[in-house]
């Protein structure tokens, strides 16, 4: 009889002390190892199709597995697919063998087909996966363990993009719906079934979130038998939680508490560049727009010189330094140089000129500056509040007087994608860390249909930069590419398309004997916290 069983049955019949048990247990390794994970902003799905969103992704691929992953500093490794190969217009993928989703069923290439149709089907996206799939024509199951992609164009980012969409179980997220299992049965746990190192075991909104280990899992098995998430939107709140011991992990703690926990015996700090932009987002849809006042119903941000002015405004350095605690980088484009497809001519952030922008304001028709209200989330991103505010001061002082509407996370978010605001702040981060789907995101002139512009809720749209962005990407060859990915980014920030303000450093606090190597893509993927050596 095995040991771990000799002891439940002992302590049904009453045979051992507590003594006993606890040698007997550690003579088994049979105490479970859980880690109580503090999360600044909890999910708003766990459809993996739904929102491409950093708190669902970084969740969604603890589920699933793509046939692409990405290290910490986002080079692509192979995953589900052990290789791949490209010719023309057409890419081939070769499935791993024996790799099973966590119900036990094996993963064949019925699945990937079933997972990349999926995603132009679930409905009400609030930021869609068909960026990831633009070029896309057909995906056929060549045989039970190769796929092959046929592209538009030749299509260089096919394999990169391959990273953003973790393979479903064709057999548990098959439905009568046309995207199979809907977004609120998978919310529920029907369907959820992935290939990845856990397994879904609940979601109490607002609550927890509990996943277990996966006993199929093709790779190394994670170091924790259970991971249970806890959202708690204030830093400081979860900064408590894991100093009374409630939690082993926490996402980004407050930037003022830095110096106090790195000097915690208890404790271990670590922290991340990362290529998340914060920005600001200005409506250039049309003559009317909402939260401006003071311009004779005129829309003042179609003005190139009032944007200008609104980023001269802004002392990028001080923000920096003061209210993120030296915790950033001022920005000057939306990825970091020198990051595939940044510009090295925006590597530096420009100085604020606040005389400069009020002459900008007056020149365009505004000398005494105009009402605005800057939209911004509460607890989504590091001090956002706070740089919210400070935002506001800044173009305060230089006439355009302006108020803020913070929101909790998913309150703004609907907002946003109501376009609510006529300017508002927000975040980004590529999973690709190149610059071609950031702009493709937030920037490219909409389009449905071509998963262009997914999220670009100012409505920005410049057809030099589309042209510069779609020659991009047919272009084969890595440098002519990364050129031509600058050259766009130049000419979207010459334009003020929209305002970059800093990346972000994130820092993640943990007990001692707990170990987590930030990433550069923000993500707190539990499968790589492990038991400090």
């Amino acid at each position: 009889m095995p040991v771990h069983s000799a002891v439940r049955r002992a302590l049904r019949h009453g045979m051992m002390t507590a003594t006993m048990v606890a040698i007997a247990a550690l003579a088994t390794g049979a105490q479970a190892r859980d880690l109580v994970v503090a999360l600044k902003t909890e999910p708003t799905s766990m459809d993996p199709q739904y929102h491409a969103l950093t708190p669902n992704i970084q969740l969604s691929q603890t589920l699933f597995d793509g046939l692409v992953c990405s290290d910490a500093e986002l080079a692509i490794k192979p995953c589900l697919a052990e290789s791949w190969t490209a010719s023309g217009r057409s890419w081939t993928f070769k499935l791993r063998p024996n790799v099973k989703f966590s119900d036990g069923s094996p993963l064949t290439s019925a699945d990937v087909v079933f997972t990349l149709d999926r995603v132009a089907k679930v409905p009400n996206s609030p930021s869609s996966f068909k960026v990831y799939l633009q070029k896309v024509e057909k995906v056929e199951a060549v045989d039970p363990l190769t796929v092959r992609i046929t592209t538009s164009e030749p299509y260089p980012l096919l394999a990169i993009n391959m990273v953003g969409l973790p393979i479903m179980s064709a057999k548990a997220a098959s439905g009568p719906a046309p995207e199979g299992k809907t977004t609120t049965e998978l919310n529920a746990g029907n369907g959820l079934v992935g290939a990845g190192p856990y397994r879904f075991v609940s979601w109490k909104r607002g609550s927890e979130i509990v996943f277990e280990r996966n006993p199929h899992y093709w790779g190394p098995a994670p170091a924790w038998d259970k991971v249970i998430y806890r959202p708690i939107s204030n830093p400081a709140a979860r900064v408590a939680a894991l100093l009374a011991g409630d939690v082993d992990l926490v996402e980004d703690p407050p930037t003022d508490d830095l110096e106090r926990l790195q000097k915690d015996p208890k404790l271990t700090v670590e922290t991340k560049a990362s290529n998340r932009v914060i920005y600001v987002a200005l409506d250039q849809h049309g003559e009317t727009t909402p939260g401006i006042q003071g311009t004779n119903g005129k829309n003042p941000l179609l003005d190139k010189r009032v944007r200008e002015a609104l980023s001269l405004a802004v002392d990028r350095q001080a923000l920096v330094a003061r209210i993120m605690g030296g915790v950033g980088t001022p920005a000057a484009q939306l990825l970091p140089y020198p990051m595939f497809g940044a510009s090295k001519n925006l590597a530096t952030a420009a100085k604020a000129n606040p005389d400069k922008a009020k002459a900008l304001l007056k020149e365009a028709g505004y000398p005494d500056g105009f009402t605005m209200v800057l939209g911004a989330p509460n607890g989504r991103y590091i001090n956002d509040s706070k740089v919210a505010q400070t935002l506001a001061a800044m173009w305060t002082r230089v006439g355009v007087k302006t108020s803020i509407d913070s929101n909790a996370p998913a309150v703004f978010f609907k907002n946003r994608d109501a376009f609510a605001y006529s300017a508002y702040m927000a975040g980004w981060g590529t999973a690709t860390g190149e610059m071609s789907n950031t702009l493709n995101s937030l920037l490219v002139t909409p389009n449905k249909e071509k998963g262009q512009g997914t999220t670009n809720r100012s409505r920005y749209s410049n057809p030099e930069m589309d042209k510069l962005v779609a020659e991009s990407a047919t272009q084969m060859d890595d440098a002519q590419r990364a050129a031509t990915l600058a050259k766009a980014s130049e000419v979207a920030m010459a334009d003020f398309a929209m305002l970059p303000i800093h990346f972000e450093h994130s820092v993640w606090a943990m007990k001692k004997g707990i170990s987590f190597k930030g990433r550069a893509d923000q993500q707190t993927m539990v499968q790589y916290a492990t038991v400090a050596k």
